[in-house]
């Protein structure tokens, strides 16, 4: 079952895959449970738009992003393997190496 975005989640999403008009639900009718993996598996057409995408995203969005994932609340490891390092080097550059590294340890990648 998917999960009801808030506004930052929205803002995020709708920045991400503009084109569904701030659609978040599934085809199958649920709200998408997660920001990135719809966008990832589903919306992206490949890894370069992937980071095209997420190159949009404000340091203010990254930091919340980082948050979820962190929280066990956006699922990284889920992602096509390519855009979970798009998303561990885009925290490397807008946010910190530090966080980085908590981003990596967290996912079991240090």
């Amino acid at each position: 079952m998917g999960r009801v975005f808030n506004e930052m989640d929205n803002q995020i999403f709708n920045k991400l895959a503009p084109e569904l008009s701030g659609n978040t639900m599934s085809n199958a009718g649920h709200n998408y449970p997660f920001i990135l993996r719809p966008v990832s598996h589903k919306i992206a057409v490949d890894a370069d738009d992937f980071r095209a995408r997420m190159d949009k995203l404000d340091i203010e969005e990254m930091e919340y992003l980082f948050q979820l994932a962190m929280e066990g609340k956006e699922d990284i490891r889920s992602l096509e393997e390519e855009d979970v390092d798009t998303f561990i080097e885009l925290v490397e550059e807008k946010l910190s190496t530090e966080k980085m590294k908590e981003l990596k340890a967290k996912l079991g990648m240090a």
